[in-house]
């Protein structure tokens, strides 16, 4: 039998399945293991290709006649905040973020669960337990951080910590934050929290000199996924390589990939 070094990447491909994004259409991911000492470097060179991590694993799509699913990152150091953004941004002025190690808490869950039942109750992740969520946080061999969204404590102790509102799972990449999983309080919907999250991202990306923020899959026509699409200037990646897009290529429909 052929032996395969933990660092040499082996590639699978799953059995189709319903489309979780698009009615009437079926999904297949190609995907690998993200383990050994290399993996970190693994998860670069992935990224850069459209893979997304979860857990140990590397996936991207792999569709039969799809290719709605197009990977997105944004340009950072140019992004300048629309005006509904500068919006957002001052309704949640009494918000901090805190950079902690990927520790889960029984905190996190509840904000997590709270999450779930309220805007994703028939998804894949509906049925999760405390168990697995401690698994999607901690399962992972590449460099992973959480950042606590608090209202600020109007207490002055340092000891208390305010309420925690949300919650992001973020990969470290030598040329970016990439956004593996946000989740937040869904009775705070009027703070735009979702939105709220990848601004913060984008200023932390900057202030350490990071080009850019990997937000995962833009899919136009997907009430879950075209959101991602606002965020610019941002580059897709298509077969040629990562397009650059901004609203002057938006509005002419120069993203032809």
């Amino acid at each position: 039998m052929t032996q395969h070094s933990r660092d040499t990447p082996q590639f699978y491909l799953t059995a189709p399945s319903p489309c979780p994004y698009l009615p009437d259409r079926s999904e297949r991911k190609v995907f690998t293991h993200l383990v050994g000492e290399k993996a970190g470097e693994l998860n670069d060179l992935l990224t850069h290709g459209g893979f997304r991590r979860s857990q140990s694993i590397a996936y991207r799509p792999a569709c039969d006649q799809c290719r709605a699913c197009i990977s997105v990152r944004v340009i950072a150091d140019e992004f300048r905040p629309s005006r509904s953004a500068r919006r957002v941004l001052s309704r949640n002025a009494d918000i901090v973020g805190n950079l902690r190690a990927a520790m889960p808490t029984s905190e996190q869950y509840s904000v997590f669960r709270a999450y779930l039942d309220q805007r994703h109750r028939h998804g894949g992740m509906a049925d999760m337990t405390v168990l697995d969520y401690a698994m999607m946080v901690e399962d992972s061999h590449v460099e992973t951080r959480i950042i606590e969204y608090r209202r600020r404590n109007p207490v002055s102790s340092i000891n208390e910590r305010g309420e925690l509102v949300g919650v992001a799972l973020t990969d470290v990449l030598s040329d970016g934050l990439s956004m593996v999983y946000s989740f937040f309080e869904p009775a705070e919907q009027n703070r735009s929290l979702g939105t709220f999250i990848i601004l913060d991202h984008i200023s932390r990306a900057r202030r350490l000199g990071l080009p850019y923020v990997y937000l995962g899959y833009w899919i136009e026509g997907s009430r879950k996924m075209d959101y991602k699409g606002r965020f610019l200037p941002q580059q897709r990646l298509a077969p040629t390589g990562w397009l650059r897009v901004d609203e002057n290529s938006r509005s002419t429909g120069d993203a032809a990939i």
